[in-house]
């Protein structure tokens, strides 16, 4: 007979939550190579130490009262039941490394190696925000070029380096409107955005204290031009749009809208989150653009996700540069790389500036992959960048609209991403089921539920780097998954069916989300936090 470990837990009871698959349960709750995992606190206990450690010596210690006086409620494990733990649960965890990672606006590109070994090099993954500027020349050097890149392929004046994201450069660059019209005594209030932009946007215009309003789309997908015209007016500070847009659209009109809000006195703010659709092709500053972010994780191929570092360089058209912040990298006459900030800023005429977006400087390592993709790559190597992605999700588009509601399919060829919607599925089968069972078929799903303007939407995006083998196979599974959402699959309702969980109650989840482990109770006693609601 088998004996509870020290958390309880007896061999060969069934596990909590597990999803069964065909064939007998197992003793583990394993499936092959799919190993089943507890939570930490369930494998080890409180009670014990993973590392012998001998008793410390009587007498004073130097922690000036502040020694621990309870215990710490870490689970003990030795380093190889660590190990295994962590590389277990990230064995059930989807990645770019494993296979086409379908997520629409968010652009899961492959990362290549060779700019993880750049990031890596000594003088950069060592780098010190604090050390003196002597000793960092070389990393300067490095802020220098990628920012002359990030300018000369946007076709924009200057640049912002140090926003850490794409939400932190919608910011910087709203910022730097507000103050380009207090420095003319402007007090604007409003930023018009349309319907087809980013979500964040409206939520950026928000925070910076501005009242936003919505402008529609026409029935291609794309801004209503007359719309806006009829809009602009003294209170309109601005335009937030996104271009190519959440539909995988581009804006056709940009340079008509960019005209008429300068006419209006307004600036052009651009969410550059898309810039992998038309990069080496399009200059944005070329279309009236005054303000752009760049996500370098989704265009320039930095790791995305994670909770990791973020990048969000803001370009400025020469209008809004005088007012962008502080610091920036500038170069003199003598080629030497300077740091500007608050106490040389005169000398470099730059008295203007509205503030910091951050502590220090921006995201090293970011900024040295990025630059190693685009030099690695070239200017020829750029264009195809954007054409592949604009192939590969046509080929997707078109593949699949005879099986999945197309809603803007008549209006000509799609940018980076392909846009569905749930448009014919069977009885009250939805695109999360349809989600779900994607995941059966060994893919993450695609972005659902947005953009809005569709309803049950999933957009797609295969980026460049998949190749047509790899298309072929992920058409195949999503066509299969919609064949049986048309024909009312009831088993797509209980999807996931492989995965290491079932599906989840996704309200409950977030309305009553438990965050912390607690000691199951003895027999007999109330139930604990963890028993009532589960994993």
């Amino acid at each position: 007979m088998s004996a509870p470990n020290a958390s309880g837990w007896k061999p060969g009871t069934p596990v909590q939550d597990h999803n069964a698959m065909a064939g007998p349960d197992t003793v583990t709750g394993n499936r092959a190579l799919m190993l089943e995992e507890p939570l930490i606190f369930e494998i080890g206990t409180t009670e014990t130490t993973g590392v012998d450690l001998p008793e410390p010596q009587s007498g004073s210690n130097r922690l000036g009262g502040l020694d621990r006086s309870e215990k710490i409620g870490l689970p003990g494990l030795s380093e190889p039941e660590t190990i295994r733990h962590y590389t277990r649960l990230s064995r059930q965890n989807y990645a770019i490394d494993l296979g086409l990672f379908p997520l629409g606006s968010c652009t899961m590109k492959h990362n290549p190696r060779l700019n993880e070994k750049v990031a890596r090099m000594p003088g950069f993954a060592d780098v010190h925000p604090l050390q003196p500027v002597d000793t960092v020349r070389g990393a300067l050097e490095v802020v220098n070029e990628l920012a002359h890149w990030l300018i000369e392929l946007t076709g924009m004046h200057g640049v912002a380096m140090s926003p850490k994201a794409g939400a932190h450069g919608e910011l910087c660059g709203i910022l730097c409107i507000r103050a380009a019209l207090e420095a003319r005594g402007d007090a604007r209030e409003v930023i018009l955005v349309p319907e087809s932009a980013h979500g964040t946007n409206p939520a950026t215009a928000a925070f910076a204290g501005y009242r936003v309003e919505d402008i529609p789309a026409n029935a291609d997908g794309r801004v209503d031009l007359e719309a806006l015209k009829a809009r602009l007016g003294p209170d309109v500070a601005g335009v937030m749009i996104t271009n190519p847009n959440t539909c995988g659209l581009f804006e056709r009109d940009m340079k008509a809208i960019s005209d008429a809000v300068h006419e209006a006195g307004g600036f052009v703010y651009c969410d550059g989150a898309n810039f992998n659709a038309i990069v080496g092709k399009v200059r944005p500053g070329d279309l009236g653009v005054d303000a752009m972010h760049i996500n370098l994780h989704k265009t320039f191929s930095t790791p995305h996700g994670g909770g990791g570092p973020g990048s969000g360089p803001v370009v400025l058209s020469e209008a809004l540069s005088p007012y962008g912040p502080l610091p920036f990298t500038a170069r003199t006459k003598d080629g030497v790389v300077h740091l500007v900030e608050e106490g040389n800023a005169a000398e470099f005429e730059h008295t203007k500036a509205f503030g910091r977006m951050t502590a220090f400087h921006g995201q090293m390592g970011m900024f040295t992959r990025a630059l190693a993709y685009i030099l690695s790559h070239g200017a020829d190597g750029l264009r195809q960048v954007a054409e592949d992605a604009v192939l590969n999700a046509n080929y997707i588009l078109r593949s699949l609209e005879d099986v999945l509601h197309a809603p803007f399919g008549h209006s000509g060829p799609c940018m980076h991403e392909a846009l569905f919607g749930d448009k014919g599925f069977a009885g009250d089968i939805s695109t999360l089921d349809l989600a779900k069972a994607l995941i059966d078929e060994g893919y993450h799903p695609m972005t659902m539920y947005f953009p809005l303007v569709v309803h049950g939407a999933m957009l797609v995006e295969p980026t460049e780097t998949e190749s047509k083998a790899a298309l072929d196979q992920f058409i195949g599974a999503l066509r299969s998954v919609a064949e049986r959402a048309k024909a009312g699959d009831e088993s797509l309702k209980t999807a996931p069916h492989y995965a290491p969980r079932r599906r989840l109650d996704e309200t409950l989840a977030a309305r009553k989300p438990i965050l912390a482990w607690e000691e199951p109770n003895p027999p007999g006693g109330a139930p604990s936090m963890s028993e009532q609601g589960g994993r």
